[in-house]
């Protein structure tokens, strides 16, 4: 069951660069009561001050999806992936069996993103990186609706 949390009522953290809203127990708000939902284990409301952000830290068998939503993130990752993420935009990364990877703003303002975190079906796979447009995920999910009438 889905449990109604106000957004004023959710664990935070400000960290000064990094201001954070946790949707479930995540770094030092525990909550054992609320660690997740299904796969689903992390929903973080993150606000980066800019030119600031993480500096490069390990990741495993952990699917992590960026919704931009103000700004932007500059992503760098030990399989030599780079590159900026834009508001609208999706960065998907596969954690699979570990990589190291750092997000930063870049920008002359703040940033705001989502960052969620979902528990593979198969941990272990090799580690990817994928980015979308919203326009791109609009058109892959109108090919899958159609591919699904006919």
């Amino acid at each position: 069951m889905i449990e109604l949390r106000p957004f004023a009522k959710l664990g935070s953290a400000d960290h000064g660069w990094l201001k954070a809203k946790h949707h479930f127990s995540f770094g030092s708000h525990y909550d054992p009561d609320n660690m997740g939902h299904g796969s689903l284990r992390v929903w973080n409301d993150d606000e980066i001050a800019p030119n600031t952000g993480f500096p490069a830290h390990p990741h495993a068998n952990m699917e992590i999806i960026t919704y931009v939503r103000e700004g932007a993130i500059t992503h760098q990752d030990s399989l030599g992936n780079k590159g900026r993420t834009e508001a609208g935009d999706v960065q998907v990364m596969s954690a699979g069996s570990g990589i190291r990877h750092s997000e930063y703003n870049l920008e002359p303002s703040k940033t705001k993103i989502f960052q969620i975190w979902i528990e593979p079906t198969t941990p272990g796979r090799p580690a990817d990186l994928g980015r979308k447009t919203v326009s791109e995920v609009g058109s892959l999910r109108q090919a899958r609706h159609h591919r699904q009438r006919h």
